[in-house]
């Protein structure tokens, strides 16, 4: 049996506690021993409070401590813990295995999703991405995320720095492109809904086609006449710069190969 600890209280936090609890439903080989957050009551409504500590000097003993605070805590949360040798792994995307100090063993254990407060998740379609500094603990890590999810992946800090920023544009970049989009449309009285499934092909595509071969539209096949129509009609500089770009960097992508 594999004892986890989870260290935070926040959306990567409550998610794992959910799916590890009903992991141990059914029987596995992973059990989650304790949680910490700062206040009890951010987790209560999830453990109960004998489960979740407040103070460090009361986490119990686990094979793996996982930090699930904001990247810019994780140093000072790492310094704080009270013992030395022990499997600490964080879940950022973006922060190295060096942030964590060196006193214990250090790993990281990326799950590659946007997680949100009150939306359920299923794990087992989440990517969790995995490093260590030695093998036995590579192999701890490892058995932890196929336990709740099919898409386990050995990424380093650079790879992972790599994904972080390509999960910005497909994710962040591309979400806030549909907010433009829901923009354009509240202004001219039409609903938001009729562009849904459009946007859900769109990413259908991707299940067998590369982003490169499913890029349609006016900027890929230089239709000026349309360019020119669509930035005349957009009188707000922040949607025509971004449409512009966006226009110049289909037309070009792939040139640099």
């Amino acid at each position: 049996m594999i004892k986890v600890s989870i260290i935070g209280s926040g959306n990567v936090a409550q998610h794992l506690i959910t799916t590890f609890q009903d992991l141990e439903k059914v029987g596995t080989e992973v059990e989650l021993v304790q949680a910490f957050s700062r206040k009890r009551e951010s987790l209560a409504h999830l453990l109960p409070f004998e489960q979740i500590t407040t103070d460090f000097n009361d986490l119990q003993e686990a094979d793996v401590y996982l930090i699930t605070v904001s990247d810019d805590a994780i140093a000072s949360v790492s310094e704080q813990l009270p013992f030395k040798n022990r499997l600490v792994a964080h879940t950022s995307g973006s922060m190295p295995l060096t942030m964590l100090k060196d006193n214990n063993r250090r790993g990281v254990f990326y799950p590659l999703q946007s997680f949100t407060k009150g939306k359920a998740v299923d794990f087992k379609n989440i990517p969790i991405c995995v490093e260590s500094e030695n093998g036995t603990d590579f192999k701890v890590l490892e058995k932890i995320a196929r336990v709740i999810s099919d898409k386990v992946y050995g990424i380093n800090s650079d790879q992972r720095k790599a994904l972080h920023v390509a999960a910005v544009f497909v994710n962040n970049f591309s979400n806030h492109l549909f907010a433009i989009g829901n923009d354009i449309c509240q202004k001219n009285q039409i609903p938001f809904d009729i562009l849904k499934p459009l946007m859900e092909e769109t990413v259908q595509k991707l299940q067998t086609l590369s982003p490169s071969e499913a890029q349609t539209g006016p900027a890929i096949r230089h239709d000026e006449k349309t360019l020119a129509a669509h930035e005349a009609f957009l009188d707000n500089e922040n949607q025509l710069k971004i449409y512009k770009t966006l226009t110049q960097s289909i037309q070009e992508h792939g040139k640099e190969l």
